[in-house]
């Protein structure tokens, strides 16, 4: 019978796995000691013990290759029960030049009772192990002297220059004419009489004018024994006096046949100086599984000594799955509203409600008027209001329940965008002290994170209005613009979102956008208000006097409100109002509402295409003036793709002007094609096309405007902080029953 939940067994172990590699790590960094120049150490061990002896023995070993099964468990108990005075590695004690084989091998030889001393040899160089030799044992090449003998101890990596080795060599064995002599390198001199498995014509020392000249060497001085590993056989060959002995016996890969066992080679010598060797076979024979076992031992430990970034990404790989399986497990997912939330308590009462912006009035622009407009709207229905926003200098000098934050930084041609000082404790208290039910949010970074915060801190829900897309933004961001644009937006959005407890957006498509970027929190469909009512009581004589102040005759008036700034499109307006000029005899004019950066480079642009008579930047209306304004128009021209809805669209529509916009995911639920204005691609043609449509069939222009009045009655404001509200309420039934 299969468990009920499988995958929550699984959970665990994984759990208890990052627990206790976790815990092993800090084990090997805390308990564990490090080593170093271990060589100095074992050395004055051999002094110590060959102290007043007339003879000595010790155990030439080959190929440990960080053997546990055999060096470890069968040969060290063996080596401790010979009656050896030392052991000597002749090369590839370590399966590799890494930290992970050298720590092994360290605690392998600390179960030998006896000294020892290693041979730098070919596994001891690879990936890059040479300075991890030097640092743990000693020089690459050097000698000893052991009772009557002097022993040697050659680099055949490569890594030495072989020239240097033998003067230094040459002369060494010059002072010392009646000792004895024994030579340990890691590459075999000379070929054995048997064929190693698996070998290789590099196996040997290289190149043949080093093998040469130590031979020579070897001749000329008289050394009695030369101990090499390297091939995983037993070989032992005489060459004048000298034995050549090659071991690989130790570990590593050994076919265990008559060619191919394990074995170490013990040497004696006397009071007399005289030299005995003998071969030592072990019969050992591993079990695969065992062997097996220890392979997958030592590719764990390798993990947690080449350095903490295997580490790290080994335990993060293990969390991301433990996080995945705790949500896919014990997170109970339910991807329809709960319609049992009641937001009846929260309806009935008067709601403290603060709110965090980087921009708010006097500065221009969409989510500033956007929060007067929903703020005016909830005081109205007896809600409490503290907004928390940047100072800018010309901001009332009188003004009730808004924090003014000095800034840090101020950007933009104007200075427009401020950094706000969010490190102030003062904030901190005015909101506490304010005592907030819900904290709403504007944006997802400063003022915005500090908000999230707050709520956090205060333990009330947050919710937070998706108001801008944050990707047409790069430009004012000191990172690669395709980094930001790409890929840093879209996830800095998703993760603030995924931290608060609602998010509002103005269409649908909006909220399609962060679904698909991994939203999971609520999401409420809400579009801004606009004061609908205002656009109706203009009084035409305002209209008739703006009119004159601007020279304006007969000609049809092309109306469009925007921030002069790159996300805005406006040069796309630019170049299709030049097109329009040169396909219609209808006189025009378009009035760009509005300012920002861009206003020198933008008049410079209208002024080299001739275009002072039907393109005009009016510059910056005050708020209550813009009503009048829009009603000097006669359709509502817009290209700027960075909208979530189009603010501005609305309040055109609401003074009966038809639009004519570039589609994107801001304008395609408001707009509707045919019906109130039209949509097109960002192509001049079409987008010109239908303004041109629209500039010269009386009738259409009408019928849309008719239209478009009607669909934005709608919008409201007091509607919109209505639907706000509800919002609230309901976020905070949610948050109250968690």
């Amino acid at each position: 019978m299969m468990p009920r939940h499988p995958l929550k067994i699984l959970f665990y172990v994984n759990l208890a796995i990052v627990v206790l590699l976790v815990g092993y790590k800090g084990y090997l960094n805390y308990f564990e000691p490090d080593f170093e120049a271990l060589h100095t150490e074992q050395v004055a061990r051999i002094n110590d013990t060959l102290s007043g002896a007339g003879g000595f023995s010790f155990a030439v070993v080959g190929n440990i290759n960080n053997s546990v099964g055999v060096f470890e468990e069968r040969m060290i108990p063996a080596l401790n029960e010979a009656d050896l005075d030392f052991m000597v590695s002749a090369g590839n004690a370590v399966s590799g030049g890494g930290e992970d084989k050298y720590r092994a091998i360290q605690g392998t030889l600390s179960h030998l009772d006896i000294p020892y001393l290693l041979t730098f040899g070919e596994n001891e160089y690879k990936n890059f192990g040479s300075y991890r030799f030097y640092d743990h044992f000693g020089p690459h090449f050097f000698s000893i002297k052991a009772g009557g003998a002097r022993l040697i101890f050659l680099d055949s990596t490569g890594k030495t220059p072989w020239q240097w080795q033998i003067r230094w060599l040459n002369d060494l064995l010059s002072q010392e004419a009646h000792r004895i002599r024994f030579l340990f390198i890691g590459h075999p001199l000379l070929d054995p009489d048997q064929k190693a498995p698996f070998e290789q014509a590099d196996d040997f020392l290289q190149p043949p004018e080093f093998r040469e000249a130590l031979l020579e060497a070897i001749d000329r001085h008289g050394v009695d024994m030369v101990f090499s590993a390297n091939l995983s056989l037993y070989s032992d060959q005489v060459r004048g006096d000298t034995h050549f002995i090659t071991t690989g016996g130790a570990g590593g890969l050994v076919l265990n046949d008559d060619t191919s066992f394990y074995h170490y080679v013990r040497v004696d010598v006397n009071e007399e100086g005289e030299i005995s060797h003998s071969l030592e076979r072990l019969e050992v024979g591993q079990n695969p599984v065992l062997s097996t076992l220890e392979s997958l031992w030592f590719f764990i430990y390798s993990l947690f000594y080449v350095g903490y970034v295997n580490f790290i990404l080994l335990v993060a790989v293990f969390v991301l799955i433990g996080i995945k399986l705790y949500t896919a497990i014990f997170v109970e997912k339910d991807y329809y509203p709960d319609y049992d939330l009641d937001p009846e308590p929260w309806l009935s009462q008067p709601l403290r409600v603060a709110m965090f912006t980087n921009n708010y009035l006097p500065f221009i622009g969409g989510v500033p008027i956007s929060i007067q407009r929903l703020r005016k709207g909830l005081e109205s229905l007896g809600d409490a209001i503290l907004i928390v926003c940047p100072r800018y200098r010309d901001q009332p000098r009188q003004e009730s329940n808004v924090v003014r934050v000095p800034s840090l930084l101020a950007m933009g041609e104007k200075r427009e965008f401020r950094l706000a000082n969010i490190f102030l404790t003062r904030i901190r208290r005015q909101v506490k002290a304010f005592k907030p039910d819900i904290i709403h949010v504007h944006h997802p970074i400063w003022l915005g994170s500090l908000g999230l915060f707050m709520a956090w801190r205060l333990r009330v829900p947050a919710v937070y209005t998706y108001h801008t897309r944050l990707e047409h933004y790069a430009h004012f961001v000191p990172l690669p613009g395709n980094l930001f644009r790409n890929l840093i937006s879209h996830e800095l959005v998703k993760r603030f979102a995924n931290r608060c407890d609602g998010i509002i957006v103005p269409t649908y498509s909006t909220e399609e956008y962060l679904r698909m970027i991994g939203v999971k929190s609520p999401v409420f469909v809400q579009p801004t208000g606009i004061e609908y009512q205002r656009f109706q009581e203009v009084d035409d004589k305002d209209v008739r006097k703006l009119r004159e102040s601007l020279n304006l005759g007969d000609e049809t008036i092309f109306i469009s409100v925007s921030r002069l700034s790159n996300e805005k499109n406006i040069d796309f307006m630019i170049d299709a109002i030049d097109a329009l000029r040169r396909r219609t005899d209808r006189p025009f004019r378009f009035l760009m509402i509005g300012e920002g950066h861009q206003h020198e480079r933008l008049q410079q642009r209208i002024d080299e295409l001739g275009l002072q008579e039907h393109f005009t930047l009016v510059g910056s209306i005050p708020p209550d003036d813009m009503a009048t304004w829009y009603h000097l128009g006669d359709v509502f021209l817009f290209a700027s793709k960075s909208e979530t809805q189009g603010m501005v669209i609305l309040e055109a529509m609401a003074a009966g002007l038809p639009v004519v916009a570039v589609r994107s995911s801001g304008i395609d639920d408001v707009v509707r094609d045919g019906y109130n204005g039209f949509k097109t691609p960002e192509k001049q043609d079409q987008w010109c096309e239908r303004a041109q449509q629209l500039l010269e069939d009386t009738a259409l222009r009408k019928e849309l405007a008719a239209h478009a009045l009607e669909f934005a009655a709608d919008y409201s404001v007091e509607q919109f902080a209505r639907d706000v509200r509800e919002i609230y309420a309901l976020t905070l039934a949610r948050s109250s029953s968690r």
